[in-house]
């Protein structure tokens, strides 16, 4: 009888491994078809009021129980077109392709912006994803029109492209020169991937040249990075370094650690530069390892709030991450767990809305920006768009 249990026990284990390589112990693909229909519930409701309304909207956050519209040179204008691709891709439903070409097409004058750096998330998670499902060439020439516009504010003295205007004014100070802020790590994709439609190597150049100077001044020894570092565009100095969006400006700002950890792994991949995935590895040791991540891996808005536990959460920069990882995983597969771990808590009720609330966004518990008093504690589309993408990833990964 012994031996019978033995046999049966060792021939379990052998099916459960058969059957669960398809599966994660904290985040399995079932939970992925879950988290699809939540989705395709809530922004179908979404989409469902603006076409009511007789207009094309752009919803970004919710704001006083009501759902905030965005004009399309806002800096997430390209996050609900690029969910509407997402879940096209997730769903191979038609409807969410008719509406991701309205949505995408409606930014189509973005390519011409030139005041900011944003240009990358507004056009590569819009025209770059439905460029990749449809191959419409049309969105093509959108995307390298962008790059240029990109590539128009590029320092060549500092190697940076630089982020905001010089207006922009600085605590204490006569205000920046070129401030350059850790969230333009996401838009060198965008570069990377004009060089290649347009056959064109400056823009790849000016990408790499940005990573490069990113990772010589943006971070600290511990592998956290500052927000902002101000450059002389003459000489190309660096002229100081702090924050905008997180507690100070030795601090830690999770979403921007999280930009930085996508930004790297993009970097790697499009490189295959080793320097770039050492520094992800790096990122991520500090985010993991920091005594003040929670056990459930979504981070506090800023790693050293000096409220902590009593601090709000943010969803976005834990969806950031987990995408990043799942990118990261193809090289490094211990990362995985990691990332499947997150997509796990944000899936429960902690974080993920029940259908019909929340002003119909998926996740709950974003944070926009606290020092500006903006978006404390709200959804926002760029925390859906990143938690659809991690989705998709996982299920290229293991789901197929």
């Amino acid at each position: 009888m012994k031996k019978f249990l033995l046999i049966a026990s060792i021939s379990f284990l052998i099916f459960s491994c058969n059957t669960d390589n398809k599966t994660s112990e904290t985040f399995t693909c079932q939970k992925i078809t879950e988290n699809v229909d939540i989705a395709s519930q809530q922004l179908g409701f979404q989409v469902k009021l603006i076409e009511e309304s007789g207009k094309i909207l752009n919803p970004r956050t919710v704001y006083n129980n009501k759902i905030e519209y965005i004009p399309i040179d806002d800096w997430t204008s390209g996050f609900f077109p690029g969910s509407m691709w997402y879940m096209y891709e997730l769903t191979k439903d038609e409807k969410w392709k008719t509406t991701g070409t309205k949505y995408t097409e409606a930014l189509d004058s973005v390519k011409y912006l030139k005041w900011h750096h944003d240009i990358g998330f507004m056009i590569y998670c819009s025209y770059g994803n439905a460029y990749r499902l449809t191959q419409n060439p049309a969105y093509k020439d959108v995307i390298i029109e962008a790059a240029k516009s990109l590539s128009t504010r590029f320092r060549p003295a500092a190697g940076v492209i630089q982020s905001w205007d010089e207006d922009r004014g600085w605590q204490g100070t006569k205000g920046w020169m070129c401030p350059v802020i850790i969230d333009n790590m996401m838009n060198l994709e965008l570069l990377f991937e004009a060089s290649k439609m347009a056959n064109d190597t400056t823009f790849r150049h000016i990408a790499i040249s940005h990573a490069n100077a990113t990772m010589e001044h943006q971070y600290r020894k511990d592998n956290s990075c500052y927000h902002v570092v101000d450059y002389d565009k003459i000489n190309g100095d660096v002229r100081g370094k702090c924050t905008a969006q997180g507690y100070a400006d030795e601090s830690a700002w999770a979403r921007g650690q999280a930009w930085g950890l996508y930004g790297f792994a993009v970097c790697y991949r499009e490189t295959k530069d080793p320097r770039y995935l050492e520094m992800a590895e790096k990122i991520y040791n500090f985010i993991f390892n920091h005594k003040n991540m929670p056990a459930d891996l979504i981070p506090y808005w800023d790693f050293d709030a000096p409220n902590i536990p009593n601090e709000p959460r943010d969803a976005s920069a834990a969806a950031v991450i987990a995408s990043g990882l799942y990118e990261l995983s193809e090289y490094k597969p211990e990362y995985k767990k990691t990332a499947d771990k997150i997509m796990a808590s944000l899936s429960s009720d902690a974080y993920r809305a029940i259908v019909g609330t929340n002003g119909n966004f998926i996740l709950m518990h974003s944070v926009g920006s606290i020092p500006h008093d903006a978006e404390i504690d709200v959804p926002l589309n760029y925390a859906d768009y990143y938690f659809l993408e991690a989705l998709m990833r996982k299920r290229n990964l293991d789901c197929k």
